[in-house]
């Protein structure tokens, strides 16, 4: 836990994160961007109302940058922005299964495969082009 991190604050930070690559577990959602520094990560965190009252969203919140804590120092680069968002299973879940899962999502959107798409693996719905002669 020597490892400095940053915290993202303003919403423009979220929004370039939300554009990078995204993983879903069942205790959290991933985003990675990576800002093409070296400078040290940062994070930031966010739980909507959707999880619960205020009180549920802090806890949940706790509960996140304490696994960012333990697990970021020594998986998360440098020069990369990361974003846990909470879901309801952040409260839920048991705390090593949490840690499992942010291991794995920071291995998914580190990894070289392209199965994570910058759309959080959605399928591509646009309509074909209405064919108008002239």
């Amino acid at each position: 836990m020597d490892a400095k991190m940053d915290r993202l604050r303003r919403r423009r930070e979220f929004l370039t994160a939300a554009r990078g690559r995204k993983w879903a577990a069942p205790g959290l959602v991933l985003q990675a961007h990576k800002r093409g520094d070296t400078d040290p990560l940062r994070v930031g965190y966010t739980v909507t109302k959707k999880v619960g009252t205020a009180v549920t969203r802090n806890r949940a919140k706790r509960r996140l940058r304490a696994a960012a804590a333990e697990i970021l120092p020594s998986l998360g680069k440098p020069g990369y922005d990361y974003v846990l968002i909470g879901r309801t299973g952040t409260l839920t879940r048991a705390w090593p299964d949490l840690l499992e899962d942010l291991r794995a999502a920071l291995a998914r959107v580190h990894s070289a495969r392209r199965s994570v798409s910058p759309q959080g693996g959605k399928a591509d719905k646009q309509r074909p082009a209405k064919n108008v002669e002239k």
